[in-house]
């Protein structure tokens, strides 16, 4: 797969994407990243790519001219209109349902606002997505272009040495992660639930569905409302929010 990010930080893609999992699927040639300064295609030789927005308004406003060159050497190097990822917080907000989808682009194009964000033309004539990564503001699209390559990256073919891990990590079926341990045995006082000891395959597995409808139920209930859960599994989760309720209202008493 191959990522190509529009941006005023080139250098920012380049050392936040070159390490650790990403940084040895692109040595392996499974990733490419390329980051495409938009100040290249500016008309001055100041290299200036934003003016004041029309209206007036606080700040200042990339202008489109650069950005629509920038991605035209891209549509011309691969030759076909690719996808196009605005960040902004106006869009959809990211989900690994998404990074799914996007993983079987063969190029996605990352667009990387800043200032006040980019003159509205361009983007109606290049993007083809509005992807948010939360509600918050930052100052550029930088790094929600990074925290989407890094999930997307893991649904690509060969990225992770064991692919079965990212399929089966935290919101696979719409559940958290169930917990995890390793050795020693015993820490600080803690042990291993037992049944992770047994080696009895089938109670492993029913042990972690349990538990990860457990912390989905305590930590996130929003993602439980697509979660696939049989009758006998939201029964469980009934009793468990019963049984959080009288506690809450117990150390309230107290």
């Amino acid at each position: 797969m191959n990522f190509h990010v529009l941006t005023l930080f080139p250098e920012m893609i380049q050392q936040g994407m070159n390490t650790s999992i990403i940084g040895r699927a692109i040595t392996g040639g499974y990733l490419s990243v390329e980051a495409i300064n938009i100040r290249d295609y500016a008309f001055n030789k100041h290299q200036k790519v934003d003016d004041y927005p029309y209206g007036g308004g606080a700040g200042m406003l990339m202008q489109a001219e650069p950005v629509y060159l920038a991605y035209q050497s891209i549509e011309e190097k691969i030759g076909y209109r690719p996808r196009v990822v605005y960040l902004t917080p106006q869009g959809s907000v990211f989900n690994q349902t998404m990074a799914k989808d996007f993983a079987k682009e063969k190029d996605l194009v990352f667009l990387c606002g800043h200032y006040e964000g980019i003159d509205e033309r361009v983007l109606e004539e290049v993007v083809t997505d509005l992807v948010s990564i939360g509600d918050y503001v930052l100052t550029g699209g930088e790094l929600p272009a990074m925290v989407m390559m890094d999930s997307i990256s893991r649904m690509v073919p060969g990225v992770l040495s064991n692919q079965e891990s990212g399929e089966t990590e935290s919101f696979a079926g719409n559940l958290l992660e169930y917990p995890q341990y390793s050795r020693p045995e015993e820490w600080h006082g803690k042990k291993v639930p037992p049944v992770l000891l047994s080696g009895h395959h089938a109670n492993i597995e029913a042990w972690r569905r349990e538990q990860s409808i457990l912390r989905t139920a305590k930590n996130r209930p929003d993602l439980l409302k697509k979660a696939d859960l049989t009758n006998k599994e939201w029964n469980q989760v009934r009793q468990w929010r019963k049984q959080w309720k009288e506690e809450k209202e117990q150390n309230d008493k107290e």
